[in-house]
């Protein structure tokens, strides 16, 4: 079992900047794969930015060049560092580790349903 839990999130003007943070908890040592997800109201859940089995970083079109994943502690750890937000990007926030899937690449990290774990998720709100 992982326990995942976020930390970081409200409300910042457009142009503005958040970190949300996530705290992995359990058998940590079995996480393949962790990623940042979002959901927007009446929108379907979006992968925007991953580690990948191999360590490496995939993002979505959406957040390149605006958001930072990193990580601390064997991944125990993870950060979204969030810049120019806009407010498309106004959503629930949630952090997602795999433990079942040994290889998951590219874009396959951004895939939810192949996510077995997920944080309760934590509200971004950006306004004009």
């Amino acid at each position: 079992q992982v326990q995942l839990m976020e930390s970081g999130g409200g409300s910042v003007q457009v142009g503005g900047s958040l970190i949300l943070s996530c705290t992995a908890s359990g058998d940590t040592h079995a996480n393949y794969c962790m990623g940042w997800f979002r959901q927007a109201p009446g929108e379907e859940r979006e992968g925007i930015v991953a580690f990948d089995s191999d360590g490496t970083t995939t993002y979505a079109d959406s957040v390149k060049g605006r958001f930072t994943i990193s990580e601390a502690n064997a991944k125990n750890t993870l950060y979204l560092q969030m810049n120019s937000l806009q407010p498309e990007d106004t959503g629930m926030y949630y952090c997602a580790a795999d433990t079942l899937t040994p290889v998951m690449t590219g874009s396959q990290a951004l895939r939810g349903h192949l996510y077995n774990y997920w944080g309760q998720g934590i509200q971004v709100t950006v306004s004009s």
